[in-house]
């Protein structure tokens, strides 16, 4: 049983606490600080058109012991929640992130600056 108390005052301190509007992002999409966050869809996004081959593991398999997935292939988008790939043989994939396990390239990868700001 969830126990519940009142508290007058206590929604009236919340809403003091939150501001007025929420924070605004540029059109572009990029932080306030002018640098992106190292997301790993960022990353993908960033290394677009780079051959590697991408790695999956599954919940459930539709065979047992077939809960893996790796395609070689190319990065052609990548969201929030998903990467869009299309692979060696022609196919092309809509795989959720949470499926993700790692990528790997054989070349240079383009990551963000690292300088201190």
């Amino acid at each position: 049983m969830v126990q519940y108390y009142y508290y007058p005052g206590y929604q009236h301190q919340q809403m003091q606490q939150m501001p007025a509007t929420p924070p605004q992002i540029p059109a572009g999409g990029r932080p306030p600080s002018g640098r992106e966050q190292s997301f790993i869809e960022n990353i993908l996004r960033l290394n677009r058109g780079k051959p590697g081959v991408f790695h999956f593991s599954f919940e459930h398999a539709i065979e047992p012991g077939k809960n893996t997935l790796a395609i070689p292939g190319m990065v052609e988008a990548a969201g929030r929640d998903h990467v869009i790939l299309s692979s060696t043989a022609g196919k092309r994939y809509l795989i959720p992130m949470i499926y993700f396990d790692y990528a790997e390239f054989n070349e240079e990868l383009s990551y963000f600056d690292q300088t201190p700001m």
